[in-house]
């Protein structure tokens, strides 16, 4: 009766949730905070599984601290749109996790035997949260849920931040952090470890290390981890020709910021691109125990090393002419007069708006699709208290001007339409230009 209300729960959860979208760059998520991504390629579709951060408040956490009471799953199809699916784990609807922990830290999904796994770690009931985590496993017929939480954690295993690795002969791996990281087998039922933990040789001797996520590419396996080499996290990696290891550390994936203490990571191939999926402070800016999941382009070299990933607003992705495009999440701006700011500091999830305040300041948002030939009409949100020009051109800075948006006198938001002439069909990267002195506030700029 226990697992059919967890059921029922969870089914309401997705019903009701189903339907909400986000369109965004970086951060991919902007109407929550979300951490430590596990991205995994299911039937062609991308599925993202954070753990979500929340504010602490007294009696629910430990304020100033890091705060997370349940799980959701995003999916995608072109990395730009995410549906979120809802709640599919909350540690209230777990027998075994502890109710008043609200430390669902990061998470992985597997799939096989016509099942998908969610493996997550949490403080047990019989434990308590200062004598270290276990990781238990819940269940679905789909990788959106609704998931069945089995009624123990997996025996054996203790530590944080699970990780699955299935071979290509089908041999399944279970990877964590507790201090150093481990490995075992999975047996084939998913919920079990083959014989004892082994501890994973080769990894640094020093600074906190966490978050380990493992892939196997041209017979390398990678395993890629979060480690303090000073104050802060940076991505690194290791390479091994077997996941049991010795591993060898290679380098460097992303550096460390001083803006956000952590930072945690998966890696996925997507339609022939790989893709680092990991986390920033973005929506809060001066408390970095709320996060957001960012993506980037990785590229490899010939030898099997991994370029160092540089963090973008950008993001990846093609965003269709038709939406509305958020050219705060720039690819480049000109060095005076282009800055970007939230539209609400009381509620960063607002989003942020481009402000444009020197004439010929511009800012460069790149790969729009421009597929419909027959879009006519420009439409910008904007305000400007002393009015302004502005000019849009595709491609290049010097290229020709294809709309002209005349920007009215105001002291509130407005949404303008203007003529768009002497475009090609294709994808193009798009430029919004000041051509007036008085300063220009965008939120949004959409094609019809």
């Amino acid at each position: 009766m226990k697992n059919f209300k967890q059921y029922l729960f969870v089914t309401i959860s997705f019903i009701i949730l189903s339907t909400s979208y986000m369109f965004a760059q970086n951060p991919v998520i902007r109407n929550q905070f979300t951490a430590d991504p596990s991205a995994r390629v299911f039937d062609d579709t991308v599925y993202l599984y954070p753990s979500h951060d929340i504010l602490a408040t007294e009696g629910k956490g430990r304020p100033g601290w890091f705060c997370m009471e349940d799980y959701h799953v995003f999916s995608t199809t072109n990395l730009t749109d995410w549906t979120d699916h809802g709640v599919i784990v909350s540690q209230d609807k777990v027998d075994w996790v502890n109710p008043k922990s609200y430390a669902l830290w990061a998470p992985d999904c597997a799939y096989k035997n016509g099942k998908y796994y969610f493996y997550f770690p949490a403080p047990a009931k019989s434990t308590g949260f200062r004598r270290g985590f276990s990781i238990g496993v819940a269940v679905s017929d789909h990788p959106y849920g609704p998931f069945v939480p089995q009624a123990e954690p997996i025996k054996d295993v203790h530590g944080i931040d699970p990780c699955v690795l299935i071979d290509k002969d089908g041999q399944a791996y279970l990877i964590w952090a507790g201090g150093k990281f481990f490995i075992a087998k999975l047996n084939p039922n998913m919920l079990e470890i083959e014989g004892k933990p082994k501890i994973i040789e080769g990894m640094p001797a020093k600074g906190l290390i966490e978050g380990p996520f493992m892939f196997e590419r041209n017979g390398i396996y990678y395993l890629t981890y979060p480690h303090v080499q000073d104050t802060s996290e940076r991505l690194e990696y290791a390479t091994s020709d077997n996941p049991m290891g010795p591993f060898k550390v290679r380098g460097v994936i992303m550096d460390a910021t001083p803006d956000c203490w952590t930072n945690q990571n998966s890696v996925i191939k997507y339609k022939g691109q790989w893709y680092l999926f990991y986390h920033h402070n973005d929506l809060s800016p001066h408390f970095d125990k709320d996060r957001s999941v960012r993506i980037d382009s990785m590229f490899f070299n010939e030898d099997g090393t991994i370029d160092k990933v540089i963090p973008t607003l950008r993001g990846v992705g093609i965003t269709n002419a038709s939406s509305k495009i958020q050219i705060d999440r720039y690819s480049l701006k000109s060095n005076k007069g282009a800055s970007i700011a939230f539209l609400d500091t009381s509620n960063t999830f607002t989003g942020w708006k481009t402000i444009l305040n020197t004439p010929n300041a511009w800012i460069q948002y790149n790969s729009v699709n421009f597929k419909n030939r027959k879009l006519k009409s420009i439409t910008v949100r904007a305000v400007s208290k002393l009015g302004g020009t502005l000019q849009i051109r595709l491609d290049k800075i010097n290229s020709p001007v294809i709309a002209t948006v005349k920007i009215p006198k105001t002291n509130r938001w407005n949404v303008i339409h203007s003529s768009l002439s002497g475009f090609e069909a294709g994808v193009h990267n798009l430029i919004v230009q000041l051509k007036s002195s008085g300063k220009v506030e965008i939120d949004w700029v959409k094609f019809e």
